[in-house]
């Protein structure tokens, strides 16, 4: 979902309404329907005070109020004009369509009269007071009204955006001195601006409703795109009738040693969890029994180790005949940054004819070898998971210099000619085709060991779709060699969303996670419990169109 600046949402919006049918009073009226369905899916009420103002997001609050009614009869409508002539075209076909009568407040006096004093007592309060976009200084009455909405008790959802708030600004809200509205969660529509994603305006849930309108063809000045599951719908469609789990695809995980078997067995398992039919994991040999006893599912190939337990450099011989077979390839987790070892996987680099995922120790083996990772023309996707600082070692960015993990991300993109997965509190995905995704879900709660083994896992899983989906219902050998064939031919921005739903989708699994445990008890593998609720809520979002930032 592209992040657009405030003009371009009108744009789309003047776009939209061009056609017969489609009118700004429609669009208020499913903005109206998509606030009353946002609020009744995350908060508690029985009461209602909507906070309006004269122009168009004051439409789309009293379009609120309308469907609120038939709720809850315990609706309040705060109209910040002293009569209907005062209120945009939009604003007054709505109020003519209410059941109730509003408080007009003239100026900002009004406010301390027993009736509005009453109505803010409300459980919950629609902020619906400015227009996004306009960034003038909010007016006398305005200001008061902010005051008042922070003043009292109830939820606050903020309608398109936080009264006050630049929308157009990346900066976060801590940083400004702006008066806004504190927020307990916000809806905003057609799609979301940068300060739904970089102002941290909330900690409550942020959703999107695209109201009807497409913004495909209008441009995107930020170059940038949040994930949410309307990304995860694209990359998991559902599976047609009659498959079996070659059709799902077969993906080959590379990792572990004595200090850290659990870390591969963690990827293997999320490759399973996140829809993959089978997943072959090599390991050592003498962690063998550890793996194994991780999950039944698993099928095992053993490796030559060095002394210290990790793979050695002789499993290089073993390589295309580990390869055979499969579509996709996980390597790094838990395989220890053992000299001997990174040599293995530079040399996998360079001999693997499939899409590969390099994540954590692995990464160190690009450290003065980034050329091995490079991938130009037609050559299989590579997908570099990172810190930023493994990003700033692998740019000989000087410790303790200060990294725009965004920059970095697109910098070693394009050196790399592959997909890069920043990991931080909020992850980049920076892609092959140039576009760049920023996830909100997940946050501090994948901070965790283990945690980046299971995304490493699930963008495995994502990867193999392409090539499952490919060969689904053909029963040669012939279709393999076919599919490896086409893969080339197979859209680098649809690889690139794969990449980023499996993040977001990891995400969403640790939330799940973080809500029935706690941010402070949540480990790696409760994330794989939770991937099935992840896909759940991706696909609750498609049903109701309405798209989350971050829940």
């Amino acid at each position: 979902m592209r992040i657009l600046t405030c003009d371009e949402v009108c744009q789309a919006e003047q776009e939209a309404t061009g056609r017969p049918g489609m009118s700004t009073l429609v669009l208020a009226r499913r903005a109206g329907y998509a606030v009353a369905q946002f609020c009744l899916a995350h908060f508690k009420f029985t009461s209602v005070c909507v906070v309006c103002g004269p122009g168009g997001n004051g439409a789309r609050g009293l379009a609120a109020a309308e469907c609120l009614q038939g709720i809850t009869n315990q609706v309040s409508v705060i109209l910040l004009a002293k009569e209907a002539g005062e209120l945009c075209p939009d604003a007054d076909a709505m109020f003519s369509r209410l059941a109730i009568e509003p408080i007009w407040i003239g100026d900002d006096d009004a406010f301390d009269s027993a009736s509005v004093q009453e109505a803010l007592q409300a459980d919950l309060i629609l902020d619906a007071i400015t227009d996004a976009g306009s960034n003038t200084p909010l007016s006398a009455i305005a200001g008061r009204a902010v005051q008042a909405l922070n003043d009292a008790l109830g939820t606050v959802v903020a309608v398109d955006a936080p009264s006050g708030a630049d929308l157009d600004s990346a900066s976060p809200v801590h940083e400004r001195r702006d008066d806004l509205v504190f927020a307990h969660g916000i809806i905003t529509f057609i799609a979301p601006r940068p300060a739904h994603v970089f102002g941290e305006l909330t900690d409550g849930p942020i959703a999107v409703s695209e109201i009807g309108v497409q913004p495909a063809l209008v441009p995107n000045q930020t170059g940038l795109e949040a994930i949410t599951g309307q990304e995860a719908g694209i990359a998991f469609p559902p599976w047609t009738a009659g498959v079996h789990s070659r059709h799902l695809g077969h993906v080959l995980v590379i990792g572990g040693s004595k200090a850290k078997p659990g870390a591969v067995s963690l990827a293997g398992m999320a490759v399973l969890r996140a829809g993959a039919g089978l997943v072959t994991v090599a390991c050592p040999e003498s962690i063998w029994p550890t793996v194994a006893g991780f999950a039944p599912e698993f099928a095992l190939e053993g490796l030559p180790e060095t002394a210290t337990g990790t793979i050695s450099l002789k499993a290089a011989d073993q390589i295309d005949a580990l390869l055979e077979g499969k579509q996709v390839v996980v390597v790094g987790p838990g395989v220890s940054r053992n000299p001997e070892t990174g040599e293995f996987i530079r040399q996998l680099l360079t001999r693997c004819p499939v899409p590969l995922v390099l994540d954590d120790d692995g990464v160190d083996a690009l450290v003065g070898h980034l050329d091995v990772f490079v991938r130009s023309g037609p050559a299989p996707l590579r997908v570099l998971i990172a810190t930023i600082e493994d990003a700033g070692r692998l740019m000989n960015i000087a410790t303790g210099q200060v990294i725009d993990g965004l920059e970095v991300a697109r910098s070693i993109a394009r050196k790399i000619g592959s997909c890069v997965v920043l990991k931080g509190y909020r992850t980049v995905v920076a892609g092959v085709s140039g576009e760049t995704w920023i996830n909100l879900s997940g946050k501090s709660a994948v901070a965790k060991a283990g945690c980046g083994d299971v995304l490493a896992g699930m963008i495995g899983a994502a990867l193999v779709r392409t090539a499952a989906n490919l060969i689904q219902g053909q029963e040669t050998s012939e279709a393999v060699s076919k599919m490896h064939r086409d893969a080339a031919l197979i859209s680098a921005y649809l690889q690139d969303i794969r990449v980023a739903a499996a993040v977001h989708l990891c995400g969403l699994a640790a939330d799940h996670a973080c809500g029935l445990l706690h941010e402070n008890s949540v480990l790696g593998s409760d994330l794989l419990s939770a991937i099935p609720e992840a896909f759940g809520e991706c696909e609750r979002q498609r049903d109701s169109r309405v798209f989350y930032l971050q829940t």
